[in-house]
């Protein structure tokens, strides 16, 4: 009879979602599908007590704090300071300038929150100065589209957020368990570059020219304002003298400040960095409205329980729990985008979780990072289509470059699961 159930309300998300209508409005409509078929339950009123709920949940309110930040330092300079700051220090690396697609991102990620973000600015100035260098084609559009997805998960994180709401897990614990991982994928990242690199050496271009210190320095100049940004945020976090919403207001302010500084704020960047972020905000706030309200039906429906408790007694392993999960994932992630994944998923697996004994602060950590496997994942990679859309080349073209990224991530997967410490330490040790 569950299984009919599910199977029922999948079918019914299934053409709602392939006809077309929004995911917010879709996860509704099955919610009160589900409630008017298989409970007693009138569906109004707890459709509106549970998108007033996570309406005005003050936790949220740190969602559309960090869009509006991204928004405007989208708009300052950064993105053309960043391919000339960083340029200098990658020199003598083998692979050289490769590794400023890499840094670029891992940089970008921590103002955006956003992937697709992430790759489009940093492809936009990064590409054709590769291009124009002779760089290989393969790895100047592998490294971006695999270190674009760093956006999901080097805070501030637009889905880390949205799984915090969701699962009830703190976001500033999230924001730092996700930075060593970050920092470990960039890792690997660039280590295989080099070794690429170092087995290719005739395929990389000679540098141009060896620049000092001093020189370095100078032409890393207009990056610091955003460095110290990005401390000043997640080191208010990490010493407990902000929460996220608090470190968010911040992180609004010294943009603004920046982008003053550079010239770049003027009356239309502020109403379209305004609008950029409340755009974005309505379209994630009304898929949480929606997954509220699905949580609450499935939870009268009696789903959730009842598939925790057939789990259970298949007897699988942590291990293999999460090997199907992961499997699970990616398979939704290359139909849906990664904060859909989120919201359509959570309710129902989160009883689950808790059964097995998987700590929720570790099992965010993990689906951002099968999430962003998902984004380099044919046919539906967010990040595919991005290059695409920039250099006009075959999406399985693309797809094919990001492959060798896509398995670093699955070491990094395996990584997190036999070193948890790499995302429960930080968050271990803050203070507050």
């Amino acid at each position: 009879m569950d299984l009919m159930v599910a199977g029922l309300l999948l079918l019914a998300m299934l053409v709602l979602l392939a006809s077309g209508v929004w995911i917010g409005l879709s996860l509704i409509a099955v919610g009160a599908l589900g409630m008017l078929m298989f409970t007693t339950r009138a569906p109004g009123d707890g459709m509106a007590v549970a998108i007033w709920g996570i309406g005005s949940s003050w936790t949220l309110t740190a969602l559309p704090l960090f869009l509006w930040m991204g928004e405007v330092l989208f708009r300052t300079k950064l993105s053309e300071n960043m391919f000339r700051g960083l340029a200098p220090w990658v020199e003598r690396l083998p692979g050289r300038l490769l590794h400023a697609n890499i840094l670029g991102c891992t940089l970008f990620a921590a103002v955006s929150g956003s992937s697709a973000a992430t790759c489009a600015t940093v492809g936009k100035i990064n590409l054709p100065e590769l291009e124009r260098r002779g760089y290989p084609t393969s790895l100047a559009l592998g490294t971006l589209a695999g270190a674009g997805t760093l956006g999901l998960l080097i805070p501030p994180s637009i889905i880390m957020i949205v799984y915090g709401v969701s699962a009830d897990v703190s976001i500033a614990k999230l924001f730092i368990g996700g930075v060593l991982p970050g920092l470990l994928l960039a890792s690997l990242f660039m280590g295989w570059v080099i070794v690429w690199s170092l087995l290719n050496p005739d395929k990389i271009p000679a540098g141009e020219r060896t620049t000092g210190l001093m020189e370095k320095l100078r032409a890393s100049w207009g990056l610091m304002p955003v460095v110290l940004l990005i401390g000043a945020v997640l080191g208010s976090i990490y010493t407990g003298i902000a929460t996220a919403t608090e470190a968010a207001a911040l992180g609004v302010i010294g943009a603004f400040v920046i982008s003053a500084a550079q010239g770049s704020l003027s009356r239309e960047s502020f109403f379209a960095s305004l609008m950029g972020a409340t755009r974005l905000y309505c379209m994630i706030g009304l898929i949480l409205g929606g997954s509220a309200f699905l949580t609450l039906a499935m939870g009268y429906i009696g789903l959730p329980r009842h598939l925790a408790e057939w789990i259970a007694g298949l007897g699988l392993s942590k291990g293999m729990l999460l090997v199907a999960l992961t499997a699970f994932f990616i398979l939704l992630g290359c139909f849906l985008d990664g904060i859909s994944v989120v919201v359509l998923t959570m309710a129902v697996l989160l009883p689950t979780i808790q059964t097995a004994g998987i700590d929720p602060l570790w099992f965010g950590v993990f689906v951002v990072v099968v999430v962003e496997m998902a984004q380099i994942t044919p046919p539906v990679g967010f990040n595919l289509f991005v290059l695409q859309a920039m250099t006009g080349r075959q999406i399985t073209e693309v797809a094919r470059y990001a492959l060798p990224y896509f398995l670093l991530m699955c070491a990094a997967v395996i990584c997190l699961y036999y070193v948890p410490g790499l995302v429960t330490w930080l968050p271990s040790q803050m203070i507050g």
